[in-house]
């Protein structure tokens, strides 16, 4: 990585590929006809996320069969401008940091489990709950990476309408309470709530089971923030092992090479240095923001972390 990027490789290829679906729907496709068939009700019905349960009472041209690729392929569709306009830059302002340190295949894994998760909640849960009709939009996948982005950087400051300052931890639960609201309160807005929790619930699921592993990139990062998300203040410091040298004598020992070296040892102090030399940098990361670091603060966070093991 050669430093921060604004649009790195997922994010960019997901902004075009959703754009360039949008325009091939609603520019194309839906002032074609085959005959008497419209290509554009056609192409819709193949692959937004169609019911597994239908409502033999509703009767629509947009409903179609449910598909196995629709888990995948709804996530690309968009109603209308506002809808995929909205989307993307949110995909993009919170998106972007996350690649940056996550790497393209970890944030291109998170986002689709996180857009599975919301198809699946809206296909099995939402209609126990309501009516449910043909899906679209990268919401699902959205609210995902919004949950990250607070989970990873709870304090630092979003301006909505770029105006008014709030946490990222608070923006992430005002979210989750207006999608709970709208559920308990089974409002027909057209709006798959239940996607959007979905993909949030899947979202946090999963950084918790990454977060425990070992030598995880943002362990130390939030084991560092005493007032992150969940308020955890569990720092846990690194305790060299210590040795002692054997009291009594020894008459029989293998051979040994003097030279020998303990290289494991070696390696181990190695990494410890270069992971306090991360730690420091991700304790001004998270205080300021990447704008803050220096040259070689970002030269540590990214070429230092490839050192570890």
């Amino acid at each position: 990585m050669g430093g921060f990027s604004f649009f790195p490789p997922v994010i960019k290829y997901l902004l075009i590929s959703n754009v360039a679906v949008f325009v091939l729907q609603h520019f194309f496709l839906d002032t074609l006809k085959f005959g008497d068939t419209n290509l554009g009700m056609t192409f819709f019905r193949l692959f937004a996320l169609q019911p597994v349960f239908q409502n033999v009472q509703i009767k629509s041209a947009f409903i179609g069969p449910f598909m196995p690729w629709q888990l995948i392929t709804y996530m690309f569709l968009h109603a209308d401008f506002t809808h995929i306009f909205f989307n993307m830059f949110a995909l993009w302002m919170f998106g972007m940091e996350l690649e940056n340190l996550w790497g393209a295949k970890k944030f291109l894994i998170y986002y689709t489990i996180c857009g599975l998760g919301a198809a699946l909640a809206n296909l099995l849960i939402a209609p126990i709950f309501s009516t449910v009709g043909p899906t679209v939009g990268a919401s699902g996948s959205i609210y995902g990476v919004l949950v990250a982005f607070g989970y990873l950087f709870p304090n630092r400051q979003i301006y909505i309408y770029f105006l008014i300052p709030i946490k990222a931890k608070y923006l992430v639960v005002l979210y989750m309470a207006l999608e709970v609201f709208a559920v308990a309160s089974q409002s027909e807005s057209g709006i798959a709530h239940f996607a959007h929790l979905g993909g949030a619930v899947v979202g946090i699921i999963y950084l918790l089971i990454t977060s425990r592993q070992k030598l995880n990139f943002f362990t130390s990062f939030k084991s560092q923030d005493k007032t992150g998300f969940f308020g955890s203040n569990n720092n846990t410091q690194y305790k060299p092992p210590t040795y002692s040298e054997p009291k009594q004598k020894v008459f029989n020992a293998d051979y040994k090479d003097i030279e020998q070296r303990d290289y494991k040892n070696e390696i181990d102090v190695r990494q410890q240095e270069i992971q306090e030399k991360i730690d420091t940098v991700l304790d001004k990361l998270s205080k300021s923001g990447y704008q803050s670091l220096t040259d070689e603060e970002k030269r540590i966070l990214f070429e230092e972390s490839k050192k570890l093991r």
